[in-house]
């Protein structure tokens, strides 16, 4: 293995002692799966994060690309997704090792996201890619239901209610916990989702101009996964002139470009960017939460 770059462990969460398992594995993972599949270490690749470490590498002369994940952190039915849709729409899994959060990928042009285009294509060519995710899942499949996964985000909204904390947010709060009920309670569809899809997680490639990456799988309605696509760029858009005109004009576009109820889009577009912002709020991001939540408002 030939290495060009210094692995440094994560710092460990606060509170933590030294050593706990999130700071101190992804150096035994790499090593792990280098011998496992026989890789050279060629340097870092983006994207990346905090709670995972990609690297591009060579399986023999194949250029590939490793990503390896914090214990708890990622999508554990990350891999299976990937290997139902086969490389269609999305990067195509080469290898994986579930147990250590380790999967092998083919490499794209990590350096040149969606995000790198116009805000209008970058649009058009991600829905397209979503379009060819939304597939049926395969039988007895292991992946989360959407019905599950929102029973979740209604018990974070429900927590929130009472806080004091929350007190100026409780008419959205409310709206967004009256909304998802609503939701869950008539599910149309029951395809596979990407889950997490924005124009940072959808990449260039070689053998197709787009492929999404990343995946955080749950299996419902289009509508769901529609709707992080509908807040992607959220700065610029309530910075634009006009936001909320162009909030609803957004919706309509990709409402109409996928055929999905527009209704339905914009519910679960206030659901899920109210929770993000109550999350970001949790961990003391004040600007982030403050951003999701005025975006919430203009739905």
């Amino acid at each position: 293995m030939t290495e060009q770059f210094t692995l440094r462990p994560a710092p460990r969460a606060a509170g933590g002692p030294p050593g706990t398992p999130g700071s101190t594995a992804l150096p035994g993972l790499l090593a792990a799966a280098v011998e496992r599949w026989g890789l050279t270490v060629e340097r870092p690749a983006l994207p990346g994060g905090p709670a995972s470490l990609v690297l591009y590498v060579r399986r023999g002369e194949e250029p590939a690309v490793l990503k390896l994940s914090r214990p708890g952190a990622g999508s554990p039915q990350e891999h299976a997704a990937l290997a139902h849709w086969d490389g269609r729409g999305a990067v195509r899994l080469l290898a994986a090792a579930p147990g250590d959060g380790a999967l092998l990928l083919e490499r794209l042009h990590g350096e040149v996201p969606l995000r790198s285009l116009p805000e209008a294509r970058a649009m058009l060519e991600a829905a397209g890619t979503l379009q060819r995710l939304w597939t049926a899942p395969p039988p007895e499949h292991p992946f989360t239901a959407l019905a599950e996964h929102g029973a979740g985000l209604c018990a974070l909204l429900r927590e929130r209610q009472p806080l004091p904390a929350a007190a100026e947010l409780r008419p959205l709060l409310d709206e967004a916990l009256e909304t998802a009920t609503g939701l869950l309670a008539d599910q149309p569809e029951q395809l596979l989702l990407h889950g997490d899809l924005h124009h940072g997680n959808v990449l260039a490639a070689e053998r197709s101009p787009w492929l999404a990456v990343d995946p955080a799988p749950l299996v419902g309605e289009r509508a769901y996964d529609l709707a992080w696509l509908a807040q992607d760029r959220l700065d610029t858009l309530c910075g634009s002139p006009g936001p909320q005109a162009a909030v609803r004009r957004r919706l309509r576009q990709l409402s109409e470009a996928v055929d999905v109820d527009r209704d339905r889009l914009r519910g679960w577009t206030l659901v899920r960017t109210v929770a993000t912002g109550l999350r970001r709020l949790d961990v003391g991001d004040t600007g982030a939460a403050e951003l999701y939540l005025d975006f919430a408002a203009l739905l």
